[in-house]
């Protein structure tokens, strides 16, 4: 008996989030003899519980379905919700009331670690309560913190864009002779990965990183050392950065998201006010990368764009087994004949959720001089590579997001 298929997206958006929306959609569209009606949640889960839905097969009649996969932005549209610990509220029984009323036997949820707790929960109460239904999630984060996968679609193509605002800024600023600090602040509330990854350009002197309570002093004295044999410093520091006792530098600070997650920004200018009150430099420039780092997809990065891809394929794949549910499908290094290589497995969402991947202390240098050799390799392999996006008017041609047309 044929089932419909729902699938959406939550959190934050990054700049291939769609590209596993188009594998999930492309790879249900081939299963014609299991999958009838192809939906898209609207929202996410929040939009559902209010009706919010689309019809996906829509978009091969319109010609736009192949600009899914290079277009930046959650096309689906995106929530922060989080469903109740408790599951006997009653929120579940009325979700999946939904679910029936709707023929869905296949549910699919793209997004980071709140989403796959999400896909946890609703895996748990199907079993609680006997219903067959599938629930499967797909990773996906610029700030790369999910256990198990080596490494979350999206993180890759925001360090890219990082490296290459790093460069050309290091050239912008190093134009003049007078003495300057530049700050170049990233996303990351609780893992520095891609502040980590702009060691790939080896222009960077400084990097402030979560996995290392803040020494004022220690960082003023190394900002001091490095002006006084270059006459320049180059910083980048992660939006999450904290002192000893969990106060974060941002001095933006405001709480919450919706997850009880305090909302950053504001890093980068507390470090540049401590340098320039502590007389080390006469003056210093904040870039902030914020959301551009999450949505340039005119810096994607082909390795990223082609796992995303077949993130979203292996997750529909691998639901064709009625025993898989209530896990999330990921990525494993390995390396052949020499050359990088994805693999994909998959593991229980449990273990993916309500965890934090950090950058490895070992690979972190001390008194923030950067980071290791391993890092560098880590981070290398999956910066490689640019897609073939197609041009409209000099710019990245895009889908045209739903809540727009």
């Amino acid at each position: 008996m044929k089932k419909n298929l729902i699938v959406g997206q939550s959190g934050g958006p990054t700049a291939v989030i769609n590209g596993s929306l188009y594998g999930v959609v492309t790879e249900a569209m081939r299963h014609t003899e299991e999958i009838d009606e192809i939906y898209g949640m609207i929202n996410g889960i929040e939009g559902f519980l209010n009706g919010h839905m689309m019809d996906m097969r829509s978009l091969i009649e319109t010609n736009e379905l192949s600009l899914l996969r290079t277009t930046p932005g959650s096309y689906l549209g995106s929530c922060r919700y989080k469903l109740p610990e408790d599951l006997n509220d009653p929120v579940y029984p009325l979700l999946f009331n939904k679910f029936t009323s709707h023929g869905i036997g296949y549910f699919f949820y793209i997004g980071g670690n709140d989403s796959m707790d999400t896909v946890d929960a609703l895996s748990q109460w199907a079993k609680a309560n006997n219903i067959d239904k599938r629930f499967v999630g797909i990773p996906k984060t610029v700030d790369n913190d999910l256990m198990v996968t080596d490494h979350c679609p999206g993180f890759a193509s925001g360090a890219k864009f990082a490296n290459e605002v790093v460069n050309a800024t290091w050239l912008d600023y190093n134009v003049y002779t007078r003495e300057e600090v530049f700050i170049l602040e990233t996303m990351g509330r609780d893992a520095g990965w891609l502040a980590g990854s702009t060691v790939v350009t080896g222009r960077v002197d400084l990097i402030v990183l979560p996995e290392v309570d803040f020494d004022k002093e220690k960082f003023l004295a190394q900002v001091k050392k490095c002006m006084d044999e270059k006459g320049k410093c180059y910083i980048v520091t992660s939006e999450g950065a904290h002192y000893a006792d969990g106060t974060y530098i941002a001095a933006g600070e405001a709480v919450n998201d919706g997850f009880g997650h305090a909302v950053l920004g504001g890093a980068g200018e507390n470090l540049k006010n401590m340098i320039l009150e502590a007389g080390i430099a006469p003056r210093a420039k904040v870039q902030d990368l914020s959301t551009a780092a999450r949505s340039s997809n005119f810096a994607q990065s082909l390795v990223d764009v082609t796992e995303a891809f077949e993130l979203g394929m292996s997750a529909h794949s691998r639901s064709a087994d009625g025993k898989f549910t209530g896990h999330v499908v990921a990525v494993q290094r390995e390396y052949v004949d020499g050359r990088y290589n994805a693999k994909f497995i998959s593991g229980p969402a449990e273990n993916f959720a309500n965890h934090v991947k950090h950058v490895p202390v070992e690979w972190i240098l001390p008194d923030y001089q950067g980071l290791t050799q391993e890092f560098y390799d880590y981070i290398t392999p999956l910066i490689q590579g640019e897609p073939t996006l197609i041009m409209e008017n000099g710019i990245p041609k895009t889908i045209v997001p739903f809540n727009k047309r």
